[in-house]
Parts: structure tokens; sequence; C-alpha cells
């Protein structure tokens, strides 16, 4: 049952990409969905055995390689932090699914399409199921490269294939650090597996490297490698910049990355080095300064982002901060849940605008939309659901773990003055809530409530879609309604057990209590900013007030310009410090200099130059007289003598030697 979780969608995705001309379109989009959803089913089960029933199970199948004292075997762990990103991880995957079937019904390539999402799924589950470092590096990889091939499936686009290409390169930064953080623990830990390097870990508080006469503390240095690698998964700030051209891909495929996928395997990998990370403060401060920057950039980014999919992208990006620095905070299990509640919300939100585009014809600008509340009332219901979620109204999902960490943030910087970085995510988190009611309502009211601003051919077409889309979205918003209500207690209760011992937590890193009996204010904080973005945002798009709102002044435009319109010129800053003097080098010195120039002279165009030199002076000597043959066969036969003679002979063979060239010389 443990290893048909991860078996069934290798099945699904091998037999519908090697046999989708014979199964057809229809053949491998159900058999590839009804593998996945069978996983759900046993994931189901593992919950209740592993999460329910307090059982962890470890399943080794054989050695996969031994060199000296390295030893890694091809091991599974089940325990309470794996099957909660199995149920996940296999629930949205096999809701994406089904969503698919008749989202790429026109698609002439839906086999292929269907495949890649279930190796997709497949690695994701290799990810978070691994009992070692380097088991877990390989369905990181793996990931990675799924992500490539579903970002560019549409490859003749050529939009797609620069998202597709910047994605990987992206992303390569990260798997360096976790590479190096692999060496790292092994150096460390002289082993690979996750249950030596947790019990130890206690052990090497005190371990140091001594580089060039510096020393490095070790697990700090261990745990920044694992950091470098959930940047740029997760998308944090200074590697976020491959997340929102990743809606170059299908709908779907945003769905599954954001929500399930991807993004999420950063953040688990903090969750599950929490043994380690917890001994290394400097990468605790690491995680909130980094994490709520980077919920306060998206934030305002994701304000005046006009195109549908990357408003609700870089909302992704900003609550993949709030996960982050709620980390840093040693709240792992408060990460997970907001992970767990966040893959609801924002599958219904990606799969929601999937229907809207589908039924505009691939329209995603929202300046072109409008007045879509008539024709589409359920996606509207829908959408505004998870949108609510998302805001964390009260006792929608979101409410329950977004609010959550922020009275922590509250909490933990009135009663610890000390900790500027805690005060500091307090307000950047608190204000970022303010700019994701802002953009939510935003989102609702060009989608739907705004004068329609669509071709009146496209509205006379215009319904809602099919039942097999529709499905996916109603179960999604259930979960938005009600996952956080009835599962609270059971993930972040004060007396829960259900972690057991997977998650560890120091005792003066526990916010919990203090949380608990924050001032009302701090609790009713999140839900009153809400109600001002939202009503901010209303006043703009439904009045005349947005008039004073349009800044004239060249330096303020400039410093709007830097801030909003151009994304904090990160892209641009890549570009002209990286990009540009790497491409430039790799044109003038590498290519004309090194390539075309020392390389070639050397070797290819220099030898073949020699070779002609040389061979025309062979030429020359094979002027077809024997005399001459003669004289050379004589000239290397005394040549051949003087080498085999010993260095002390007498020096009369010297004289031999040329009166035999001189009576040659004088008879030719």
């Amino acid at each position: 049952m443990f290893l048909l979780v991860l078996v069934l969608p290798l099945v699904g995705s091998l037999i519908t990409g090697f046999g989708g001309r014979w199964l057809g379109a229809k053949g491998s989009s159900i058999y590839a969905t009804t593998c996945v959803i069978f996983s759900v089913f046993f994931s189901l089960c593992i919950f209740y055995e592993v999460g329910l029933g307090g059982a962890p199970c470890y399943i080794t199948l054989n050695y996969w390689l031994v060199s000296g004292t390295l030893s890694v075997n091809w091991s599974f762990l089940f325990d309470s932090i794996t099957i909660i990103m199995l149920v996940v991880i296999t629930f949205i995957s096999s809701l994406v699914h089904l969503y698919s079937i008749q989202y790429m019904s026109n698609d002439p390539h839906r086999p292929r399409f269907m495949s890649y999402l279930g190796i997709f799924t497949f690695f994701m589950l290799i990810l978070v199921t691994a009992d070692n470092l380097l088991q877990m590096f390989l369905g990181w990889e793996g990931v990675g490269l799924a992500s490539y091939l579903l970002i560019n499936f549409w490859f003749t686009r050529l939009a797609a294939n620069q998202s597709a290409i910047k994605a990987l390169l992206v992303n390569r930064i990260g798997d360096f650090g976790l590479t190096l953080g692999i060496l790292t623990a092994f150096c460390i830990f002289q082993s690979l597996d996750y249950s030596v390097i947790f019990s130890t870990a206690p052990l090497f508080e005190n371990y140091f490297f001594n580089f060039m006469g510096i020393k490095i503390h070790g697990l700090s240095l261990f745990g920044f490698f694992i950091f470098m690698g959930a940047i740029g998964k997760s998308a944090q700030l200074g590697l976020h910049t491959w997340l929102p051209d990743a809606m170059e891909g299908p709908t779907p495929v945003s769905a599954l990355i954001h929500a399930a996928t991807m993004v999420t395997a950063g953040v688990f990998l903090i969750i599950r080095f929490s043994p380690v990370l917890e001994f290394t403060p400097i990468i605790l401060f690491l995680l909130v300064t980094i994490g709520s920057s980077t919920a306060f950039f998206a934030g305002m980014t994701g304000i005046f982002q006009n195109d549908l999919k990357k408003v609700i992208a870089y909302s992704t990006c900003s609550q993949l901060g709030y996960m982050a620095f709620s980390c840093g905070l040693s709240c792992y299990d408060v990460s997970l849940f907001h992970l767990t509640n966040h893959a609801f919300f924002k599958a219904l939100l990606f799969l929601s605008a999937g229907s809207v585009i589908h039924g505009l014809n691939n329209e995603q600008d929202m300046r072109r939309m409008g007045s879509l509340i008539s024709f589409l009332p359920l996606t509207y219901s829908l959408m505004l659901i998870g949108s609510l979620a998302l805001l964390g109204i009260p006792y929608l999902t979101g409410f329950y773990s977004k609010d959550f960490i922020l009275e922590l943030t509250q909490s933990s910087s009135y009663n610890n003055l000390g900790n500027w970085h805690i005060s500091f995510a307090s307000w950047l988190g608190s204000i970022s809530v303010f700019f994701t009611a802002f953009y939510s309502s935003r989102l609702i009211y060009l989608t739907f409530l705004n004068n329609s601003n669509t071709y009146r051919t496209v509205l006379k077409d215009l319904h809602e879609s099919s039942l097999l889309m529709a499905i996916p979205l109603i179960i999604l918003a259930i979960g938005s309604l009600f996952f956080g209500y009835i599962f609270k207690d059971l993930f972040i209760g004060s007396g829960t057990d259900f972690w057991k011992g997977s998650i560890l937590v120091l005792p003066n890193h526990n916010f919990f209590i203090e949380a608990e009996w924050a001032s009302p204010i701090i609790k009713w904080l999140p839900f009153i900013l809400s109600i001002l973005g939202i009503t901010l945002s209303n006043m703009i798009n439904t009045t005349a007030i947005y008039k004073f709102f349009i800044i004239k002044n060249l330096k303020f435009s400039t410093f709007y310009v830097f801030l909003i319109s151009k994304k904090w010129f990160w892209d641009v800053l890549y570009n002209r410090v990286l990009v540009s003097p790497i491409l430039n080098f790799g044109y003038k010195i590498s290519y004309k200099t090194l390539d075309k120039g020392f390389i070639e002279l050397a070797g290819p165009v220099g030898s073949s130059k020699f070779i002609i030199l040389w061979s025309k002076l062979i030429s020359r000597i094979q002027s077809g007289q024997i005399t001459h043959y003669i004289f050379f066969i004589v000239l290397s036969l005394c040549a051949f003598i003087l080498n085999l003679v010993d260095n002390q002979w007498d020096l009369n063979m010297h004289f031999h030697l040329i009166n035999i060239l001189f009576i040659y010389f004088f008879f030719i």
C-alpha cells in the first residue's frame, strides 16, 4: 500500500506517454486520472494508519550505492510530515488531472500532457517520501525537469520557451546550493540518512570548519545551503523571478505547480530539517527576514498586475513568504498547516481562472474582461470563495493559519523587544495583508463586476464550464470553506500529539502560548486590514477617487515605476549585472579569443596548416631518382647505428662512417 502511492502515478505516466497512440486522447486521460485517484485512496489509508494511528513506517528496498563510509539505500519514510504532503499532492493532482480532461480536450497532444502531469506527481512523491538526502535530491531534480516540460508544453511559443528555460536556470542556483548542502552534511555526519542526521545534530552544535584560519559553524553552513535550495524552489526574494513567468504553461500546470508541487518543495525541505535548523539561529533569522520581505514585495507587485494568472502567481509568492518566516519563528507545524490550507484555495483560484480563460478564448488580461458574473455565476461564486479564503476572512480555511502566523509575529515581537527582525516581519506581514485584500478585490471587480470590455462575438458563445471542470472546483471550494476549521486542532492545537517527533522545536522557541493570550486588537488586526484593502480597492474602481492617486510629479512617478511597474527592477538588475556580462564574456573571450582563436590555431586549424606544410616538404623529397632514395637510406642507417652504439665507443668509428658517406657521395 505504501509503495503503491508512488508506483501508480509512475505507471500511469509511462503507459500514457508510450501508449497514448493506442489508448487515444480520452483513454489515456482516463487511465492517468484513475491511477492518481487510486493513489489518493491509498494516501488516505496511510494517513489513518500513520497519522491517526501513530505508527510511522520505514521501508528499505535495497542498496543504491556503497563507497567507503558512504552507504545510500532505496528507502522511504512515512511519518506525520510525509503523510500530510502525500494527501495534499495526490489530492490536488487528481483534481488537476480530472480538470485537464476537459480543459485540454482540443489539444492534439493530450496524452503527452497527462504523462507529464503523472511524472511530475511521481517525482514530488519521491521527494517527500525519501529517507535520505540523495534520494530526496533525485525527486528534487525530477520536479525541476517535469516543470520545464510542463511550462514548455506549447513549445512552439517563444514565450513558453523563454519561461521554461528561465525557470530551469534560476532553480539551478538553488540546486547548486542544495548539492553543497548534501556534501556538507556528509562531511559533518558521515551519513546522508535522515535518522542519523536528526539524531546526532545536537552533538554537532559546536562543530566548526577551519577554512584558511577562519572558523565556520558547521550546522549553520549546512542550514544556509538548505535555505539556498529552498529559496530557489519556493521562489523567495532574489530567486523569485521564474515564478510569474511560469504562467506561460497551461492553467492546470500553474495550479499543480503553485498548489501542491514545485514551490511547496522548498518549504517542505525547511520543515523536514527542523531538527537541524533549530540549532542555527542565523538561519532562522534569515528565514524571518527573507520570508517577510518576499510577502511584502509580492503583495505590492501583485496590485498592479493586469494578467489574471500573474496576479494569482504573485499571491502564491506572498503566501510562500508567510510560510518561510513562520518556519523562522520555529512554528513549523503552523507553516505546514498554512501550506495545506493554501493548496486548497490556491488550486481553486487557478482552476477558476482557467475556466474564465477557457470561456474567453484564452484571454488573460483582466482589463479586457468584465460583467462575467452574468455569464459565469458558478465560477464567480467559487472564485469569490477562494479569494475570501486567501484574505483570511474569519471561519474560512485561510483564517486559521494565515492569521495565526501574524498573531505569532505580533505576540513574540511585543514580548521580545530585542528581536527586531520579528518586529520587522510583523510589520511587513501585516502590510502584506492589506495588499492581498486590495489585489484580490481588484481581481474580482475587473473580471466579474466591471463593465464588459469583451468582444460581442466572444460573449455570444460564453457559458459555464462542463461538469468535468466544475466538479474539481466545487470540491476545492468545500475544502477552502471547511478544511481549516475541521483540522485546526489536529495540526496546531495546544495539546495535539499528531507530529510525534517529526518536528523539533526547542523550548525557548515556542510562541504558541503567547499567541493564545494575545490582546484582541492583535487578533482583529488582519481582518481590519483586509476590510481596509477591500474598501480602498472598491472605492478606486467604482468612483472617481482614482484621480487623486495619479502621480504627476516626476520624482514620485519614477519611484512608482521602480517599485511597482518594473517589479523592483529585479529582472533588469539580473540582466545587466549577471546575464549581459556573462554573454559578453562568452562571445568575446570564450568564443572569439579562445574557441575561434587560441584553441583553433593550436588545435585543428594549426595542426592542419602544419600537416599541409610538412606534406609539401615531404613531397619535395619524393624526387623519383633512385640515387636520392639510396642516400636517405644510407643516412638513416648511419643514424640508426649511432644510436645503437655505446657512449664510450672509439672515435675511429666516426671516421669510418664519414668515409662511407664520402665514398657514397663521390660515386653518386
